[in-house]
């Protein structure tokens, strides 16, 4: 059958069945099928990796994808530190990216053995894009821009058996709870702690999961069988695996792969046909100039599909505007590609560009009328606020919203201020510098300094500008 849908597959596990009568023995199995999509090379997954500092975060990347052990001193994540003051302070201030690739009998293919990224996608059946994000509360600007502009599938929230729970782990875990990403959570370096106090990290994890406004049920990995079952019961939301796992020792990290190798996409086959159908639309999240080619944008599909020689529309600029633009080629996990559908990551190649592209712009068909606004409307509700008067009009702040990142100011408020309570407030956000595309109902975080809040976008009010309609 699985031939037929051109499918493989992998037993998980098996069981024999005990029998009173005297016949053979006989055993139930249960098997992963795994078929990628006939427009697809892989399932590709993304997964950011939440956790604050110094919790071991890009050391535990680094083993998964490396395929070593650390020696305990940080030497595994070496590989992933994209700046010189990274390597000497041992702390990511950067988004980086790894891959880690599981092949059709559900063997893990990473680094080792000398591959390069090319040999690890031909190899994959299914790909899994590593996001490492900062953990220091300095760097806190760069961590909600990749839970927010880089679309995860999932969030792995690492926490240090040492620690516990510290610093910038609730925000985190209160980011990924809001902007509906799955969470999963990872307490590492166990080796360094006692049996006892490991227990005791554990029940603090379990106490913050089950707190109101978290409502979670967390389910404590200690076997491969807990780890599928953990993976199945994962995409509900409301189960959260916890994993306890050591970089040094490599204890328990088979547990973790093979959660990862069985974890199913996020979206439905239907969910993922409907948006491929639907125009395209790509969030550009990444800029670079490249010589002898020009600019080059790295971004998410949103939806629709996006082929090598489109015209789309590119925008907005400081003016507002929505100007054409070729794409010249595409490339995907660093290969070049034809065709990128909606769910997948990609480069593409811009050629010549007479007005500078930016984080924040999107890439959409002419036929979506893309609109602009420089204000819009938002339901939200404040989580955090040094004055016990609120907030007021005039308040400036930093706001999140998919791949936009701009400071605003609030021009209106349903009420007199805006107080820290449950309750959503209705309120007036206006961009200080230039417009930006915004979709209603996206979600929204907004912050400055200690002051903490999240809502959704309700109405956008279109932007018009003298210069543009001459």
């Amino acid at each position: 059958m699985a031939d037929r849908l051109g499918a493989t597959t992998t037993v998980i596990r098996q069981r024999e069945i005990d029998s009173n009568l005297d016949e053979e023995h006989k055993r139930a199995a249960e098997v992963l099928v795994r078929k990628v999509p006939d427009d697809q090379q892989f399932i590709d997954l993304r997964l950011a990796v939440l956790g604050n500092v110094d919790c071991g975060k890009s050391t535990l990347l680094g083993v998964l994808t490396q395929g070593e052990l650390d020696n305990g001193h940080g030497r595994a994540r070496l590989n992933l530190f994209r700046h010189l003051h990274e390597i000497q302070t041992g702390r990511t201030s950067s988004i980086s990216h790894e891959i880690l690739g599981f092949d059709s009998e559900g063997q893990v293919v990473n680094y080792s053995d000398s591959r390069t990224a090319d040999e690890i996608c031909e190899t994959s059946s299914k790909l899994i894009t590593l996001i490492d994000l900062a953990g220091h509360h300095k760097y806190l600007k760069t961590t909600i821009f990749g839970l927010t502009g880089y679309s995860p599938d999932f969030a792995m929230l690492v926490i240090s058996a040492n620690t516990g729970i510290a610093g910038t782990t609730k925000e985190h875990l209160g980011f990924a709870l809001h902007l509906q990403v799955p969470i999963f959570i990872v307490i590492n370096k166990i080796d360094m702690v006692s049996e006892r106090h490991l227990q005791k990290t554990v029940n603090q994890v379990t106490r913050l999961l089950k707190s109101p406004g978290v409502n979670k049920v967390p389910y404590i990995i200690e076997s491969d069988d807990d780890a599928y079952n953990g993976a199945m019961n994962f995409t509900s939301q409301t189960t959260v695996p916890v994993f306890t796992i050591s970089c040094v020792s490599g204890a328990n990290i088979d547990q973790l792969t093979k959660f990862l190798n069985v974890l199913p996409p996020l979206e439905s086959v239907k969910q993922r046909e409907r948006l491929i159908q639907g125009l395209a639309d790509l969030q550009i999240d990444e800029v670079y100039c490249v010589p002898d080619v020009g600019p080059v944008v790295g971004g998410t599909m949103a939806a629709g599909t996006v082929r090598e020689g489109d015209t789309l529309l590119a925008g907005p600029t400081d003016t507002g505007e929505f100007k054409p633009i070729t794409v010249q080629s595409v490339q995907r996990n660093r290969q070049p590609c034809r065709m990128i559908q909606a769910g997948q990551a990609a480069t593409f190649a811009l050629g010549k560009v007479d007005f500078p592209v930016r984080k924040g712009m999107v890439l959409v068909e002419s036929s979506r009328n893309p609109v602009c606004c420089l204000s819009f409307d938002a339901e939200v509700y404040l989580l955090y606020h040094s004055n016990p008067k609120g907030i007021s009009k005039g308040f400036q702040c930093t706001v999140h919203v998919g791949n936009v990142c701009q400071t605003a100011t609030i021009n209106k408020i349903d009420g007199e201020t805006l107080q820290t309570c449950n309750k959503l407030t209705r309120v007036t956000f206006t961009f200080i510098r230039q417009p930006e595309y915004l979709r209603p109902g996206s979600r929204l975080i907004f912050r400055e300094g200690r002051t903490k809040g999240m809502g959704e976008v309700s109405q956008i009010y279109p932007y018009t500008n003298e210069a543009v309609n001459r």
